[in-house]
């Protein structure tokens, strides 16, 4: 069946449809990873957004109930250069196709994904629209691209209950994650250095952790604008004023800037793909990190006396990493459970632990 993809600018792709044959409106964003698109589609922070891969062959080894990062796919589109019509891995367990249709995932294939990241590259993000449909209007379909926002993705994307995760190896530490759309690669790499999680809906109040006798805190990545999340802010606030140890990622460490008096923008296209450069200042050397956002710290809003840049991207400067002057609270940009190197990063669990080791007793 053919399929359409309209973006904002006025570009029109023609392709074939894959997965759903719904229409779908959703913020357009392009990711460079050659491998891991399970993993990607299941991402939440892709609430609300359309991915392109640039890579050209995706589905080539399938899909399987072990990759997922979540309880279900979160992207509300897919685009493809070819799409594998059959996966060969001694994992795999069934199509991608087949998992795009199970979720209501809308795709397109045999599209020029380069020219598509090219436009969103030196454009900037855009929203777009695909659209199986035989006939219809370019204006009327920019008129409904025009007006899609993405918002109250966190609320969205979020657990509803507290959910206790057992450590693994023996019980060593409790740390409480505050789940604003958390992967489960972040929880196994706590369960796996000794760590009982609790993982805990985005809004519960800061009180309900500080009263639970946790060791550390993790705030966990996450989808949409972090200025949107004012109620969260607050109470992170409250969480950098005690003395708990506190270990933030992605959407986590856009808001305890905030909640610190920093600020954030939205960046051009972002950074989203498993081959970005970051060096950590004070080790004196760079890592390949695996990325997923479109907003970033500020540099020039970054306040020393509060907090000093530990990381930076490589090719651009901006920043990756905040180390607090309050004791045992640091935070990073990029994912570091997501193992593009394959560990390079884990090192920062490893810190988080020592740090909740030496930083704080139970009340």
């Amino acid at each position: 069946m053919k399929a359409t993809l309209i973006l904002a600018n006025g570009s029109v792709f023609s392709g074939r449809s894959i997965g759903s044959t719904a229409d779908r409106v959703c913020e357009m964003v392009f990711n460079t990873s050659m491998t891991g698109y399970q993993e990607i589609l299941t991402d939440p922070s892709y609430a609300g957004q359309g991915i392109v891969m640039s890579y050209p062959l995706i589905g080539n080894y399938g899909v399987n109930q072990e990759d997922n990062e979540s309880c279900r796919p979160w992207a509300e589109a897919f685009v493809v250069r070819h799409l594998s019509q059959r996966g060969s891995n001694f994992r795999c367990e069934g199509e991608l196709d087949a998992y795009l249709k199970q979720y209501n995932i809308t795709g397109i294939e045999d599209v020029d994904t380069r020219a598509i990241t090219r436009i969103l590259r030196s454009q900037g993000t855009m929203n777009g629209m695909i659209t199986c449909a035989e006939h219809f209007s370019v204006p009327e379909c920019l008129e409904k691209i025009q007006a899609y926002r993405v918002q109250d993705t966190v609320e969205a994307v979020t657990r509803r209950e507290a959910q206790v995760y057992p450590a693994l190896g023996g019980q060593k530490l409790r740390v409480a994650l505050y789940d604003f759309g958390v992967k489960e690669n972040m929880i196994r790499c706590l369960q796996k250095r000794g760590c009982q999680v609790t993982v805990y809906p985005a809004h519960t109040p800061a009180q309900t952790v500080l009263e639970g006798g946790f060791d550390g805190v993790m705030l966990s990545n996450g989808p949409g604008d972090p200025a949107d999340n004012v109620g969260i802010i607050a109470q992170i606030k409250k969480l950098y004023d005690s003395d708990i140890p506190i270990f933030a990622v992605c959407l986590g460490h856009q808001l305890m800037a905030l909640a610190t008096g920093a600020q954030t923008r939205k960046m051009r296209f972002g950074h989203r793909g498993a081959n970005h450069p970051v060096k950590d200042i004070a080790a004196g050397r760079a890592f390949i990190t695996s990325q997923n956002h479109g907003y970033v710290v500020t540099r020039e809003s970054v306040d020393p006396a509060v907090a000093e840049i530990s990381h930076v991207n490589v090719n651009e400067g901006s920043v990756e990493g905040l180390k607090y002057r309050r004791p045992n609270c640091f935070t990073v940009q990029f994912h570091p459970e997501a193992s593009p190197g394959p560990m390079d990063t884990e090192y920062l669990f490893d810190r988080f632990v020592e740090n909740m080791k030496g930083g704080r007793k139970h009340a």
